[in-house]
């Protein structure tokens, strides 16, 4: 997990993959699909993710299209009422990605996410 976590990060250059943040203690990387749903603990399967967005994404309040944009449930808007500082970033593409095209989200993680946890 330790070693997942350290290359995840730097594969995002240190940086919140939708927002672009960069202080350190609020970035976590995000497991795709989950180790313990059969996902691996590679680059491909993970995302820099702040801590709030890592947070609404293992919900499935927020998730990553194949595309590569960033989606927002509007569950948000009717759950709380509120969601306004994530809906500024729906639909757009991710800020951040691996340089090395291998370290990149695979699609087939993107669309189990999408699919399975995700609701819109």
């Amino acid at each position: 997990q330790g070693t997942f976590r350290l290359a995840a990060l730097d594969a995002y250059q240190t940086r919140c993959a939708v927002t672009g943040e960069r202080v350190r203690p609020v970035l976590e990387a995000a497991h795709i699909r989950p180790f313990a749903k059969q996902g691996p603990n590679a680059v491909s399967n993970g995302l820099a993710l702040r801590a709030d967005i890592h947070r609404l994404f293992d919900l499935g309040y927020v998730t990553v299209d194949p595309q590569l944009r960033f989606r927002v449930s509007q569950r948000l808007r009717t759950e709380f009422n509120n969601g306004v500082d994530y809906y500024r970033f729906d639909g757009k593409g991710l800020r951040v990605l691996p340089d090395r095209l291998h370290e990149r989200p695979a699609r087939e993680y993107l669309e189990w996410h999408s699919d399975v946890v995700f609701r819109p």
